[in-house]
């Protein structure tokens, strides 16, 4: 691998200007975020990952985005169609809801590389408390680990056979978070036998099968009563490490998001010293990128190791038959609700 710093950022617009091309350059980021602002159509995107690409010299460079379905779907009609929600897929029966699911991924990744794009921020794992939903609502497939743990199987081995990496997120668990953390910080006040019995389960039960995972910037306070998961050692080492043994590559949700105080320089140390192995920039703000390039090196020791193991995770799509694939996914969608 052609040496990458420990970053992946977004960019402003529908084209690179000359700064973000300069910077990019010079900066060498691991990896890339697209957004809707940076979808006009579709050989303007196809230029647009080329062209980061080219910048950083690796024409394998992960380029995301969340395409989720439901109310975070980064590409709307005419590039891909409205999908349903996750929680559809966790009220319908169990083998009808795991084949839509994983019929669902394979149609992400059908969409997703013909522009380009090559990695999928989903499967969302976490699971709310069923007296109520919290922030992530039904972006959660289920109040039922077991229900989430298998619904996001199939979401991941759909996106694997699409040739589109997979993260799961928001580990260890958005679920129980009421607060908004694009907008503040929440607080978690479960037990930690609570958090190990629920919402824990789904990201023990992948850690092998995943190879990237996006942490929450969630305090849980059974673990460490004030920093949040993104920049807690003891809930990186002795939670998503230890207990629940993830030794994929774990990113940070974004470093913008109001839940994390600091300045950008500040708040990017934070995080790697921590134990993330990258740290997520998406708002293409280029005075908050040149901050978080300041403190970010290259890629190294654990980190490179898990990079590249990630890479090797990407293959060529296996050869399906798209039409089909769609008929057979709206004939379940029809039943959904």
């Amino acid at each position: 691998m052609t040496e990458s710093k420990a970053m992946i950022l977004g960019v402003s617009g529908h084209r690179l200007t000359r700064e973000e091309h300069d910077f990019l350059r010079g900066e060498r980021p691991w990896g890339f975020i697209i957004f809707a602002r940076n979808i006009r159509e579709p050989q303007q995107v196809r230029d647009l990952t080329a062209e980061m690409r080219d910048c950083v010299g690796r024409p394998d460079a992960l380029v995301f985005v969340d395409q989720e379905g439901g109310r975070v779907q980064r590409f709307r009609p005419p590039f891909a169609p409205d999908y349903p929600r996750a929680a559809s897929f966790g009220r319908a029966p169990a083998r009808e809801g795991r084949r839509a699911a994983w019929l669902l991924s394979v149609l992400h990744a059908l969409d997703l590389r013909r522009y380009g794009v090559n990695a999928n921020c989903i499967p969302v794992l976490d699971v709310p408390p069923e007296e109520n939903a919290g922030f992530i609502g039904d972006r959660a497939y289920s109040h039922d680990p077991d229900v989430v743990t298998e619904l996001g199987r199939a979401a991941v081995e759909g996106l694997l056979q699409g040739g589109v990496l997979p993260v799961m997120k928001h580990i260890p668990g958005h679920g129980r978070a009421y607060a908004d953390s694009h907008l503040e910080l929440p607080f978690v006040d479960a037990s930690a036998d609570a958090l190990r019995g629920s919402d824990f389960r789904p990201f023990r039960a992948l850690a092998r099968e995943v190879p990237m995972a996006m942490t929450a910037h969630v305090v849980y306070r059974a673990f460490d009563p004030v920093n949040p998961a993104t920049t807690s050692p003891a809930v990186i080492h002795d939670i998503i490490r230890g207990e629940i043994g993830f030794d994929g590559l774990l990113m940070s949700d974004d470093v913008s998001m109001k839940a994390l105080s600091g300045d950008f320089a500040t708040r990017t140390q934070a995080i790697l010293a921590a134990g993330c192995d990258v740290v997520l920039h998406c708002n293409g703000v280029m005075d908050e990128m040149r901050a978080v390039a300041s403190r970010t090196d290259a890629l190294a020791g654990n980190a490179l190791r898990r990079a590249e193991q990630t890479m090797s995770r990407l293959r060529m799509p296996a050869e399906v038959n798209e039409a089909a694939i769609r008929d057979e996914f709206e004939n379940y969608r029809a039943a959904m609700v």
